[in-house]
């Protein structure tokens, strides 16, 4: 049970937490990326069972070496949208807010209502990261599996893509929108490599 005095900190450090999720930061690759998704994914699929066909690391966090903001993304994939009602309850006990598709058609977004989430009895503070449910085989599914596994093939462009990166965080620091903007061409690119019959 939290009391109200660490209810009011853990308030207080969401959001800060959510004040700086629009400003870009860029760090070095944290070997500790892939542990920290291990354990967000092994309490999303717990709770889902096997409405999860699998939980998808993805992002630049997903890529070893890769310079990233330091934000796990992850792809829930399940058969089908018929079971999305489900997975949004379930996700709702566990302290994630449905977003909607955020105009991506095959990507379900979720947001968190605090920095305890996913709520697993322990009140941990977890680290910053982005949750998404996808059907199989959905257009942003396949997107994201073909531009993390082509930039993990090809640790050239793993090097270009962190120095774009660095750059476009200086330039858009405090414009998070103008930033993605600015990277779309890159992965434009990787993707016309990654998936030519698209």
């Amino acid at each position: 049970m939290v009391n109200g005095t660490t209810a009011l900190k853990m308030q207080n450090e969401w959001q800060e937490i959510m004040s700086k999720q629009r400003i870009v930061e860029i760090v070095d690759y944290n070997p500790q990326w892939p542990h920290f998704f291990s354990e967000l994914s092994t309490i999303i699929v717990d709770k889902l069972g096997n409405l999860a066909l699998s939980i998808e690391h993805v992002g630049s966090t997903s890529v070893p070496g890769l310079a990233a903001k330091p934000i796990i993304d992850l792809d829930v994939v399940i058969a089908s949208n018929e079971v999305l009602l489900k997975v949004v309850y379930l996700l709702q006990e566990l302290g994630y807010e449905h977003e909607g598709d955020k105009g991506i058609l095959g990507r379900e977004a979720f947001a968190r209502e605090a920095s305890d989430v996913p709520r697993n009895g322990t009140s941990r503070i977890w680290i910053n990261h982005h949750l998404y449910v996808c059907p199989q085989n959905s257009t942003a599914l396949v997107r994201h599996l073909a531009f993390r596994d082509y930039l993990r093939n090809n640790p050239d462009q793993v090097l270009v893509y962190g120095e774009l990166k660095r750059q476009l965080a200086q330039h858009f620091q405090y414009d998070i929108d103008s930033y993605c903007d600015a990277k779309t061409q890159f992965v434009e690119g990787i993707l016309q490599q990654a998936l030519p019959d698209r």
